[in-house]
């Protein structure tokens, strides 16, 4: 039996490895450890690739989003639109913020945050004055607009900075699975006001354990990340504000900086990947990823559809295909939020049929074959 994993950081580390060590080495000979030369050139190096004047690298991508809606200006007690289909990361970091997600469902073909719901929401239940927009159930400013670039594709990003715009809204991208995705040829975490990143060790471009970043065109928006980051200080022991320990450290930067180099060849590997999956898998009765007319899919995860979700699992499972489930059960429905109450009909179907098949860009295309022979196999025997 082939194993087939959903992931292979092995491989990654193998083609990186002999570069990896000479700059570890040089680190380590240095002892400075964090905020230091490599996370000064990461910062450089992935703002100039996103387009954007500033990068603060940060310690993981919960304090990366987190961070950006406190600078984006959103208060405590204030509204921030949003989805339930996500990693509960996103919702973490709404509330850590002391602020309230406003929860609205998905666009079923890309999974990602439906305008029209945004819009749904805003006409129905809200109020605007021409300049703040207010809940009219509990009379809370409702701040900002929080896509998720679930997946590795962009959000409707066209249609959310419209929506932004008419309402006074900020925009905080969560790009925590996109890097390198694109929306009209720009690439995401360059559309909105502020966006953050997540480079944990599985995502397209990630470290070899916890690393995030923020990306702006705002220096005050940059001015106060860098100082959340580290305690409130602007220099050493002289606090502006409270803030917070999330600083990215030197080991890690390097990591990036060496996987950055090959993020646009690695994520062409991932979309050959996936429309070899779309091609092999389209006569079966599944539904295969969508990728918006607009957008350049980077597949962090290439995820399917299946009513019969959790006997195909069982069985890639025990066949050596190592399939997940990107979120079986979603963030409204978790025990922490059960008290909001509220109902997201597209969300909750998505959750109870979705597959992540394996991506990555080491993997094979024999590999590829096998997982689809596995699938065809699983079909044909009823």
């Amino acid at each position: 039996m082939r194993n087939v994993p959903l992931v292979d950081l092995k491989a990654q580390y193998r083609e990186i490895k002999e570069e990896l060590f000479n700059m570890w080495e040089e680190i380590l000979e240095g002892m400075r450890l964090y905020l230091g030369p490599n996370v000064q050139a990461f910062e450089k190096e992935f703002g100039e690739y996103i387009g954007v004047a500033d990068c603060i690298g940060v310690g993981n991508g919960t304090e990366a989003v987190h961070y950006a809606i406190r600078a984006a200006g959103v208060n405590s007690g204030e509204k921030v639109i949003t989805v339930s289909h996500t990693f509960f990361a996103t919702i973490e970091a709404i509330i850590h913020a002391g602020a309230e997600p406003v929860m609205v469902d998905i666009n079923e073909d890309t999974y990602n945050i439906s305008p029209d719901r945004i819009l749904e929401y805003i006409e129905t239940k809200c109020r605007f004055d021409g300049e703040t927009l207010i809940d009219k159930s509990d009379g809370k400013v409702v701040r900002a607009i929080l896509p998720v670039h679930l997946y590795g594709q962009s959000a409707c990003m066209g249609r959310i900075m419209e929506i932004a715009k008419k309402y006074n809204l900020k925009v905080i991208e969560d790009a925590a699975q996109a890097q390198g995705a694109e929306y009209n040829g720009r690439k995401v975490g360059s559309i909105g006001d502020v966006a953050g990143f997540s480079f944990y060790f599985s995502k397209n471009l990630g470290a070899f354990g916890e690393a995030g970043g923020v990306t702006t065109n705002d220096p005050d928006i940059a001015y106060m990340v860098k100082r959340l980051r580290e305690h409130g200080q602007k220099d050493k022991y002289h606090h502006e504000m409270f803030g917070f320990n999330g600083r990215l450290d030197e080991l890690q930067a390097a990591v990036l900086r060496l996987k950055l180099k090959r993020l646009d060849k690695w994520n062409e590997r991932r979309r050959m990947i996936a429309r070899m999956y779309n091609d092999y898998l389209s006569d079966l009765p599944i539904k295969t990823p969508v990728e918006h007319e607009k957008a350049k899919h980077v597949y962090h995860l290439y995820v399917i559809r299946t009513e019969r979700r959790d006997e195909l699992f069982n069985y890639l499972r025990e066949n050596g295909v190592g399939a997940g489930i990107h979120y079986p059960v979603p963030c409204h429905k978790q025990e922490p939020l059960l008290e909001l109450n509220i109902s997201l009909p597209v969300t909750e179907k998505v959750a109870d049929e979705i597959i992540s098949l394996p991506i990555h860009p080491h993997m094979t295309d024999a590999d590829v074959e096998y997982v689809c022979d596995t699938i065809r196999a699983f079909f044909a025997g009823g």
